[in-house]
């Protein structure tokens, strides 16, 4: 299959299940009292989404069971052991999780847009953002409590949840940390990466499977599957970050630049002797212009350190790919390409 067709086949994939999981977000998070509150902790998710992490939630389940998403009923999904679960409420707590970790990051950042429309702190007030974060946090673990199958399995669901919600509040601690530092290691930001972004597809990948009945080796085959992916989907999108225009980021091109914040390709950019500090040492995200960021792009581009960023994100992609466990290999299933 080319570049091409694979391309397709996959964006296929995910915008089919992204108008299903729209449509039961608004099921499971309705509007409720006090309003205001319900409003804000629905704005983010109303606001659109790739929907990725529920996506891969599907789309291993439909994988572990040997079913097309034509014959998925994802609301009364078969386990290995006969009964059913409610794999979409699994996906929506899940997209839930995402969301949450959003409007805390938007208030730390202090960013103005998110997903193209003012950010929740900006579109409310900084009260009303904590809370509705907080609301999002707790929202998603009584969903998922409620997804049905056996007890068991969605008690260590619950763990693989609340032991991944620690990890990316690890990872944010470390991301602000890193701020301040000038002789960070590519190693330990791919440490922060992997706790801040790529865990939570790490339990994207594993949830569906533990709630499926999978033996353990599959659950770990699919929790190291997301993780790997989830790095290589951070890399890929601090490149997007500085080359994909604003109008498509739905926020500022080349914010992570001009917050100091650090990623692979200004490290590698350091290690070749580009003055990364200096690249937009006298902007803001407010001020500044096309033009300028243009220029740092251009910079980093001549020192090689974005298409050395793409190498490793494809790197990643194909790490996580070793992970996948199929049914001609004596096991229940296999991950999607």
């Amino acid at each position: 299959m080319t570049q091409n067709a694979t391309e397709k086949r996959v964006l296929g994939a995910i915008s089919q299940r992204r108008e299903q999981v729209n449509d039961a977000i608004e099921v499971e998070l309705p509007l409720d009292e006090p309003e205001r509150l319900y409003e804000a902790s629905r704005y983010i998710l109303q606001a659109g989404g790739k929907r990725l992490r529920p996506t891969v939630t599907l789309l291993v389940g439909e994988a572990l069971a040997e079913l097309d998403a034509s014959e998925a009923e994802y609301r009364a999904f078969p386990t290995a052991a006969g009964g059913e679960v409610d794999l979409m409420r699994a996906a929506v707590a899940i997209e839930i999780i995402q969301s949450f970790t959003l409007i805390h990051d938007d208030i730390m950042d202090d960013d103005d847009l998110r997903r193209g429309v003012p950010a929740v702190h900006n579109a409310y007030d900084t009260e009303t953002a904590i809370l509705a974060g907080d609301t999002l946090y707790s929202k998603a673990f009584e969903i998922m409590a409620d997804v049905g199958g056996d007890p068991a399995n969605t008690l260590e669901v619950m763990r693989q949840l609340s032991s991944t919600c620690t990890k990316i509040c690890e990872g944010q601690s470390l991301d602000v940390a890193f701020e301040s530092r000038d002789d960070l290691r590519p190693e330990e930001y791919l440490e922060m990466v992997e706790r801040k972004t790529a865990v939570l597809y790490g339990a994207a990948a594993a949830v569906p499977a533990l709630l499926l009945d999978a033996d353990e080796e599959v659950v770990d085959a699919m929790y190291r599957y997301g993780v790997e992916s989830g790095k290589a989907f951070q890399i890929q999108d601090d490149v997007l970050d500085l080359t994909v225009p604003s109008e498509e980021l739905g926020k500022q091109r080349g914010s992570d630049l001009v917050e100091n914040k650090e990623t692979l390709i200004t490290l590698h950019a350091r290690q070749q002797g580009v003055d990364v500090d200096g690249l937009l040492s006298d902007s803001t995200v407010e001020s500044v212009t096309e033009a300028e960021i243009d220029a740092a792009v251009e910079t980093l581009e001549e020192a090689g350190s974005i298409r050395s960023r793409d190498r490793r994100g494809c790197r990643d992609t194909r790490r996580g790919r070793q992970h996948r466990v199929r049914p001609r290999d004596g096991r229940r299933a296999h991950c999607p390409e």
